[in-house]
């Protein structure tokens, strides 16, 4: 793994966002996975990323969100905000809103729903670095944004200063590692694998660290699973991402009949932090729908497996 220093490295979860049962935030729950994360020992917290929901949370709840985790996070930890919207000047709106609210950094997409060539992507990340007086990072997310961010794309701004880094959730590995050796001698440039199945494969790559959605569910394994990586013991490595890779069958815990792949995984984190104690509901966003009473046992057995449930 990379050893430059940058302040965005570790185990940096992509956090959650409880509801309560009419829909509205749940800040003494968000409160609560703020802290089982630091107790865990996190290097980081993303508020308002995929796991997070920001695409079905309102402006003012975003807002909200924003407020409870950088006001629980007390400085304790970096805390990096997504400002993920369509198209450059919301994007730029969203980005200033989470300044003012306490952020270390931003992070963004490529501009979606409209047709972008590769060079408006290359504009809007300018645009967006340069309207706010923080870090930026960008989120490549194809699945998503349909677009994929190309290390040609990426490794210009990232030396140019654009870019202080770059969360990759694409399952592109090889694109991963072709970044990899673009930005290796980038002081102070991060670069984060969200394909939270193989962290140990992409740190061997030259990651400085992850954001895995199920490190809310078990924030410790990854933690270890870094440690392990970062005093180059590979062995304990690949044997706690075999156990998180197990854990991970609790997104495959929902009816894909009534339930999209979104729903499914944002629901299992939800349904194992309610089963864990740490939020009162897993409740989700309209239009998707809760997990029920025969997906929830389905949970708890790989909770129960994985020893975290006893």
């Amino acid at each position: 793994m990379s050893t430059s220093t940058t302040p965005y490295t570790g185990v940096i979860p992509p956090v959650v966002t409880p509801l309560t049962a009419d829909g509205q935030i749940d800040r003494a729950s968000l409160e609560r996975v703020v802290g089982h994360l630091l107790q865990a020992g996190v290097n980081g917290l993303f508020a308002l990323g995929s796991s997070g929901e920001t695409a079905y949370l309102t402006p003012a709840q975003q807002d909200e969100v924003t407020q409870v985790i950088t006001t629980t996070a007390a400085g304790q930890v970096p805390v990096v905000v997504g400002a993920i919207e369509t198209t450059t000047n919301r994007a730029i709106e969203r980005a200033r809103a989470v300044a003012g609210l306490g952020a270390d950094a931003v992070v963004a997409t490529a501009p979606f729903y409209t047709r972008t060539h590769p060079t408006e992507i290359d504009r809007h990340f300018r645009a967006v670095a340069a309207a706010v007086d923080l870090p930026l990072l960008a989120y490549d997310v194809p699945v998503c944004v349909h677009s994929k961010l190309t290390p040609d794309l990426l490794a210009p701004l990232a030396a140019d200063g654009v870019l202080a880094g770059v969360k990759d959730s694409s399952g592109d590995d090889g694109s991963f590692r072709v970044l990899a050796g673009a930005t290796r001698d980038l002081p102070g440039f991060s670069l984060l694998t969200g394909h939270e199945l193989v962290v140990d494969a992409m740190m061997l790559c030259g990651a400085h660290g992850s954001v895995p959605g199920l490190g809310n569910v078990d924030p410790h394994g990854y933690v270890r699973l870094h440690e392990a990586a970062v005093r180059g013991d590979w062995t304990a490595a690949r044997a706690e991402q075999d156990r998180l890779v197990a854990l991970f069958e609790i997104v495959g815990a929902a009816d894909t009949a009534t339930a999209s792949a979104t729903a499914a995984g944002l629901g299992a984190f939800k349904t194992a932090l309610e089963l864990l104690g740490v939020i009162a509901t897993n409740v989700v966003s309209p239009p998707m729908r809760r997990l029920d009473t025969e997906e929830r046992s389905r949970i708890a057995a790989v909770l129960e497996r994985a020893g975290l449930l006893g």
